[in-house]
Parts: C-alpha cells; structure tokens; sequence
C-alpha cells in the first residue's frame, strides 16, 4: 500500500474557524483538506461527542511549516 500523502495538522470543534485556517493556510502556498463527519454539515451543527469535529491534513513535507502558522494563526 502506498505511504499517505497528507498528514493531521489539528482538529477544530468549528467550521468556520477550519475555514479561515484553510485559506491562511493557502495563502501561504500550502494544501490542505479538511474532513468532516457529515453530521457536522446539516442546517443544525451539532459538535457533540465529536461530531461535527473537523480534520485538518496538509501535505506530510509541509506539515513543520504548517504548525508554525497554525501556532500564529491561533495568536490572532
């Protein structure tokens, strides 16, 4: 089997906050993938007991770059 292109950056309890991550994170050359159990995408959020919960992967080479702007980016 081959080896996983993407590794987990950090998992977030919002949506909206993963989306803000993911174009900081974008707008500074990096790819990411956000997963999330589809219960978290109805009319009705629910973030309880992990669902809703909302997976954050960027590429494995990046991923040390990544932490760097998600530690700034959780400082703003």
């Amino acid at each position: 089997m081959d080896e996983l292109k993407y590794a987990l950056l950090t998992e977030l309890h919002n949506r909206m906050k993963a989306d803000l991550l993911e174009s900081y994170l974008e707008a500074h050359d990096i790819d990411v993938e956000l997963i999330q159990e589809s219960v978290g995408h109805t009319a009705f959020p629910v973030t309880v007991d992990g669902l809703g919960l909302v997976q954050v992967f960027v590429p494995k080479e990046k991923l040390k770059q990544a932490t760097k702007y998600l530690e700034k980016f959780d400082e703003e």
